[in-house]
């Protein structure tokens, strides 16, 4: 009897075991999901256009509509949070300009754009004139955590005309523009070398300077020759990437960062977009 109560339980304990094991071989396989499909609409008459007028700069311009693409694994659909990209770009870029805006959205199906924000985003993103018509395309990708199985919707085309708004940051009233630093000739030495520091004027928000700097370095923009009491900085120099350009304002705290490396660089200052940019010539 008892030979065969030991024969049972050596029986089911192997069972449990089998079933344990097949158990832990179940896996979870991805088998696809459908592409998200957008959809838009305007303030405008028209679907495809937008209007942009500064005294609406509150008002809604855009509402951004897409399906959810139901990503489905051999065990189901996904139970996991879907990130949604939305991008836009000017037409026939295909989304490949570096300065398209990219705006991120946890969870939800649809995104509202005020007519304030498409405005910021054509003239400080994608660096567009204003006062004249540009074509735009938008899309939005759906992805997974860590942005793992990226699905991309449809294309919508828009046309909307951005107005002008103040700079980001004052341009100097003076007109005019210096180079000081370290990183300089002249070094922190105040009035500095002329013209070799001194930048050229684009227009009335923009300034650019080829110069040689001196690498490891750093530097600050001034608006009058002789004077401190008054210069251009960046916010935080530790910033990753900064000595290739970045945001910049009036009075901040950290010097600009220079670059690396002595050589020739073209420094260009973009006020309406409080942006600066450092190219090695």
């Amino acid at each position: 009897m008892k030979h065969i109560f030991k024969l049972l339980f050596l029986s089911s304990l192997l069972a449990t075991i089998v079933w344990s094991c097949k158990k832990d071989d179940i896996q979870d396989f991805f088998e696809g999901g459908t592409q998200p499909m957008l959809s838009a609409a305007t303030n405008a008459s028209s679907s495809s256009s937008v209007d942009l007028v500064y005294a609406d700069a509150s008002k809604q311009a855009l509402t951004l509509s897409w399906t959810n693409p139901n990503y489905q694994f051999s065990t189901g659909i996904s139970s996991q949070d879907v990130q949604y990209t939305v991008e836009i770009d000017t037409a026939g870029a295909n989304f490949t300009n570096p300065n398209k805006k990219q705006i991120v959205i946890s969870k939800d199906l649809s995104l509202t754009i005020l007519e304030s924000e498409l405005n910021d985003y054509m003239l400080n993103q994608l660096a567009l004139k204003p006062n004249m018509e540009h074509a735009l395309e938008i899309r939005v990708i759906a992805s997974l955590s860590g942005n793992a199985v990226p699905l991309a919707s449809n294309v919508i085309p828009i046309t909307a005309t951005p107005y002008s708004i103040p700079p980001k940051v004052n341009p100097p009233s003076s007109g005019q523009l210096f180079l000081v630093g370290s990183a300089t000739a002249g070094g922190w030495n105040n009035p500095v070398p002329v013209p070799s520091q001194q930048f050229t004027q684009v227009s009335e928000t923009e300034y650019t300077i080829i110069v040689q700097l001196i690498g490891g370095q750093e530097y600050l923009f001034i608006p009058v020759n002789g004077d401190w009491s008054h210069k251009y900085a960046v916010k935080d120099k530790t910033v990753s990437g900064l000595a290739d350009g970045g945001d910049f304002g009036a009075d901040l705290n950290d010097n600009f960062p220079g670059p690396a490396t002595d050589g020739t660089y073209k420094i260009d200052v973009d006020f309406q977009r409080g942006k600066f940019t450092v190219t090695k010539q």
